[in-house]
């Protein structure tokens, strides 16, 4: 039985009005969708993916989020 893992999401909305996640913990894990039960639902499968995906690379630490203002 496998150990379950778990994730920080990091959800935002575009300019389009679609909700997009990224996993800060798995690089190039991302989705998007127009509202958010169908985004998690994407966001499982995508995090699915990467960890199937993955060769060796450890997970990434979330450290925190920042605003920088140009």
């Amino acid at each position: 039985m496998k150990t379950k893992r778990t994730f920080t999401v990091v959800i935002e909305r575009d300019e389009e009005g679609y909700y997009v996640a990224t996993v800060p913990g798995l690089r190039g894990c991302h989705t998007q969708a127009k509202n958010l039960d169908t985004l998690m639902k994407r966001a499982r499968e995508a995090i699915e993916l990467c960890l199937a995906g993955e060769r060796g690379v450890g997970p990434l630490e979330l450290v925190g989020i920042q605003q920088i203002s140009v």
